[in-house]
Parts: C-alpha cells; structure tokens; sequence
C-alpha cells in the first residue's frame, strides 16, 4: 500500500493538524448501568456449606433458599430484591455457621468437664454390675 491511493485535502496530510472544514464524527455514549455499584453477593457456596454441616433448625437451608432467590433476581437484573434476599442469607449463614461452631465447641467442653471429673473421683466403678446404673449417675450429681 502507498501512499498514492489515499486522497488527503492538500491542508491535512498524515502526522500533522488538520485544518480544514471537516467536523469530527460525533461521539458514542455506552450506558453501562450501575458502573460504580458492585452486584449483591448471594452466598451460595457458604450456604452450602452450612446446609451440609450440622443445620440445626434448618438455618443452613433457609440461607440456601434466599442464596438462590438472590442470584435469580441478579440475574432478572431486579438488584433491590437481590439485595434483600442477599442479606437475608447473609444473616442466615452467620446463624448457621454460629451453631455450628457452637455445637462441637459445648461437646468438647463436657467432654473435657467429664474427663475431669471421672479423674477427680475416688475408685472405679463397676458400670455392669448391679448398681451399676446408680454408680453412673453419682458421677453427675455435683
């Protein structure tokens, strides 16, 4: 390609200003929506999580329920109703992963509460015998 096929005003030629009557094209807008506004979450993979693990009450559930509610209406393009059932499962998975935590946590305790109180006590006890049962039930009684 040369430079012969193209056609330039004798007033503006490559590299250089153009000063001839020409108005520059005009300019295209692209409205791209909520550009500074991230999109709500919807905690999909920590309400998994929690629905899988423990689920006391169906809190885990619940969370998965509004998780999935949440990315629907992101995806319709609805954000305010994304939004709420976004943080509705938030609070759902802080429930759930708060019960589950708790309820390991409190059997470790009496675990470690009975440990110390089974070494603290005086002799062995014949679990299978005849006063078996009442033996047993002496170890709680504080």
């Amino acid at each position: 390609m040369d430079n012969h096929s193209y056609n330039f005003p004798s007033d503006c030629t490559p590299l250089t200003n153009c000063k001839s009557a020409r108005k520059p094209a005009g300019s295209t807008v692209v409205n791209m929506g909520n550009a500074g506004k991230n999109p709500p979450r919807d905690y999909l993979i920590w309400s998994l999580c929690n629905t899988l693990y423990v689920n006391f009450c169906c809190l885990g559930f619940m969370a998965l329920i509004y998780s999935i509610k949440a990315r629907d209406q992101k995806t319709q393009g609805n954000l305010q109703l994304a939004q709420e059932c976004s943080d509705k499962a938030k609070w759902y998975n802080i429930l759930a992963a708060g019960w589950n935590m708790l309820i390991p946590l409190l059997a470790v305790v009496l675990l470690v509460l009975l440990l110390v109180h089974l070494g603290s006590s005086q002799g062995s006890f014949d679990f299978l015998g005849e006063d078996g049962f009442q033996n047993f039930m002496k170890l709680f009684s504080w």
